[in-house]
């Protein structure tokens, strides 16, 4: 599993020009599922973000995580982020999962995420075409793939 986390002023996703999900100041997470993400992956890379020290504290040093402040968090999957880009010039899109099993795990992770930070998020629609609006604060972008948590 692996995620783009961005520390927003604000962030918001539209789809038919309809907005279906903003958000204020917090993190924006870009989620992309492999076909082999368990619910390990997701219980590992929740409490991640969830403790994660983005935000700046009186000193202004990143040493506040998102539930520190009260920030807000928009969840948008992404299955473009497990592109290989190895061979040629289109890029392959294997290792992503498809469907029936990302549908699944993304639900999975919008409710841990929520029991971590102990209140609702904000989310895109899964395979919906979206146009994604974020004003970066920082900027701050942190990528984190749970192939690496050991």
């Amino acid at each position: 599993m692996k995620a783009v986390i961005q520390r927003v002023k604000s962030a918001s996703v539209t789809i038919e020009e309809k907005t279906k999900s903003e958000i204020g100041k917090g993190l924006l997470v870009l989620l992309g599922i492999e076909e082999s993400d368990t619910d390990d992956d997701i219980a590992w890379l929740s409490g991640k973000i969830a403790r994660m020290r983005l935000f700046a504290d009186d000193g202004g040093v990143m040493n506040l995580s998102i539930g520190d402040i009260g920030g807000e968090l928009l969840v948008v999957s992404q299955f473009t982020l497990h592109a290989s880009t190895r061979k040629g010039n289109r890029p392959s899109y294997i290792k992503a999962a498809g469907p029936a099993t990302a549908i699944p795990l993304y639900e999975k992770f919008i409710s841990q995420m929520e029991a971590d930070l102990g209140k609702p998020i904000q989310t895109g629609e899964f395979g919906a075409m979206m146009d994604v609006r974020l004003i970066n604060d920082g900027p701050v972008t942190i990528v984190i793939d749970s192939r690496n948590k050991i």
